[in-house]
Order: structure tokens, then C-alpha cells, then sequence
């Protein structure tokens, strides 16, 4: 049973970075897409950023290019998220998907992180 384990959230200040990491298991992560979403306070999960199973081709979502990165570590079977320039409308549960496809849907999801960006 797939197992993800999303780590690395926190409070940060406007303007500053967080790397967040997706531990999986369970699964032969290295053969999967996967992806990151979250979900706003009060609003709908959207999806931030997908990456391909070798990890040559990712996908991030016009409204975070330039400032996210998805990167992943099949060695470690890990996904990464880093953020920087953080605003504080980025306050949101962020969580790991592993992907069915490169189109979704997602067949699991870690629990999410909480991230806030507050001054």
C-alpha cells in the first residue's frame, strides 16, 4: 500500500524560502509521476507542480513558475518542492500526489504540511 509522507512545512516571513520533501513508499516510486498540490484556507486544492518518473520532464503551474521547483531523488524515493519569494497568499496545506498518469488523477495522498507565510 503506498505510503507519502509530506515534511518541511512551517511559518515563514514574506519573501523567504521552504523546501518541502514527500517521502514514499510502498511502491516502485522511481516507475511514477508524481505531483504536488494544496489547498488554500476555505478554498479548493489546486495542483502546484508535476514531475515525470526519471525526472527530466516537470510541469509547474503558470501561477508558481519562477518562483517553485519540483525536483525528485528516485535513489532516496523522494519528491521535493522548493519555494522562494513566498507571499502570503502561498498560506495553504501543501500535499504529495502519486500519480496515475501524467494527467492525474492522483491514487494517493501523504496528509499535507502546513505552510503559512505571515510576517
Amino acid at each position: 500500500q503506498a505510503l507519502l509522507e509530506e515534511s518541511g512545512g512551517g511559518v515563514v516571513q514574506p519573501g523567504g524560502s521552504l523546501r518541502l520533501s514527500c517521502a514514499a513508499s510502498g511502491f516502485t516510486f522511481s516507475q511514477v509521476a508524481m505531483a504536488w498540490y494544496r489547498q488554500p484556507p476555505g478554498g479548493e486544492r489546486e495542483l502546484v507542480a508535476r514531475i515525470r518518473p526519471l525526472g527530466i520532464t516537470t510541469n509547474v503551474e503558470d501561477s508558481f513558475k519562477g518562483r517553485f521547483t519540483i525536483s525528485r531523488d528516485n535513489a532516496k524515493n523522494t519528491v521535493y518542492l522548493e519555494m522562494d519569494s513566498l507571499k502570503p497568499d502561498d498560506t495553504s496545506v501543501y500535499y504529495c500526489c502519486q500519480l496515475r498518469n501524467w494527467r492525474g488523477p492522483c491514487d494517493s495522498w501523504g496528509h499535507g504540511t502546513q505552510v503559512t507565510v505571515s510576517s
